[in-house]
């Protein structure tokens, strides 16, 4: 069984890393010069490690949540009052790190040979299993696997491709120098929202969010950010203060447009953001990404391609957690003061334990039996 994997993202690393550790003709392909980490840093929450676990790739992962610092976290209001807490037990089996880290933790695991940079997918055949590449060659597989992206080729090729919409607002992310920070966090106000996470290295990393029209993604603009979250509280001005402007990761913020009827079609078959790309509002995207990772490696590493399991034990959890994570972007990014106002208040009086078992229903993810 030939197996080839386009796009060496976090969800098509792992994938490839737990196949090639079973043994199984594995190959992974990436449009780009070398495999990077794009963003700034990334939560992988419980169940996103377990999936790591499942795969047979988590043991890096879990020796990292030994040094990790933050067991609080939380929503709170630009004055710095707290609205919400996240239990510690969903903090305390959750790990953040740099994205660096987790590309290499993952690279770690898969041999040099396998994975073949600056080669571009530009057609796929679903029913022979032929991917085309920019540079003219043609390989053909048993199984193609589309881990390309939000903007996936194989997705393009092989499915009825809705596109992608954006989702109203636009997002700056970096990393700064932290040692102080004791508890995440993310700020609710009018339209925007500031969030930071302590990671296991003395680091955190950030990012905030402003309701607007649909950027090109470019140089940050640190005045423009300035401006919305001087007067917020401790300590996001500090953070702000601390980060070189050119560290700063800027993007709009998009989805699949709409959901698609099925994850597979012939020898193909897609996971990660190729398949549910959604909003980072749960911080659920690559958590899901490693879900489908983890039950795809399974299915085959049992011999099967009968897909239509993996359809039924990925796609409407994914695409469920997709719409929850689109609310949760609605909820802060739609209307005024007066709103947010009443918003606040809500989520003020609500008890802990609502918020932590709706957040539990997302986190808690059990490798299924096949």
């Amino acid at each position: 069984m030939k197996i080839g994997i386009i796009g060496a993202g976090i969800s098509g690393l792992a994938l490839g890393a737990s196949l090639h550790r079973s043994g199984l003709d594995v190959h992974i392909y990436d449009k780009y010069s070398q495999v990077r980490g794009g963003g700034a840093g990334i939560t992988l929450a419980p169940n996103g490690l377990a999936a790591l676990d499942a795969l047979g790739v988590g043991a890096g992962f879990r020796a990292l949540q030994v040094g990790q610092r933050s067991l609080r976290g939380g929503v709170r209001n630009p004055r710095g009052e707290w609205l919400s807490h996240i239990s510690a037990e969903i903090t305390s089996t959750s790990l953040a790190l740099e994205r660096a880290e987790l590309h290499a933790l993952l690279l770690d695991q898969i041999p040099a040979e396998i994975i073949h940079t600056s080669s571009e997918a530009l057609t796929v055949d679903a029913q022979s299993g032929v991917v085309g590449f920019k540079d003219g060659t043609e390989v053909q597989f048993d199984i193609v696997v589309g881990a390309d992206g939000i903007h996936s080729a194989v997705r393009r090729n092989c499915f009825d491709d809705p596109g992608v919409r954006y989702a109203g607002y636009n997002a700056w992310r970096a990393l700064a120098d932290a040692p102080s920070l004791d508890a995440g966090f993310e700020t609710w106000g009018t339209r925007a929202r500031f969030g930071a996470v302590p990671l296991h290295n003395g680091r955190a990393y950030w990012f905030a969010v402003l309701s607007g029209p649909e950027a090109s993604p470019n140089e940050a603009d640190l005045s423009e950010l300035m401006d919305v979250f001087s007067l917020w509280h401790h300590p996001i001005p500090a953070l702000l203060d601390s980060t070189p402007e050119a560290s700063i990761q800027y993007l709009p913020i998009q989805e699949i447009a709409t959901p698609l009827s099925t994850y597979h079609t012939g020898k193909v078959v897609l996971i990660g953001d190729a398949a549910h790309a959604m909003t980072p509002n749960l911080g659920q995207g690559a958590c899901q990404g490693l879900e489908d990772a983890a039950v795809l490696a399974a299915l085959l590493q049992l011999g099967s391609m009968d897909f239509t399991l993996y359809d039924k034990h990925r796609r409407h959890r994914s695409q469920k957690i997709a719409r929850q994570s689109r609310l949760v972007g609605r909820s802060v990014h739609t209307g005024g003061a007066r709103l947010a106002s009443v918003r606040n208040w809500i989520l003020k009086h609500m008890p802990d334990a609502v918020t932590n078992a709706q957040a539990h229903t997302v986190t808690n993810w059990t490798m299924p039996t096949l």
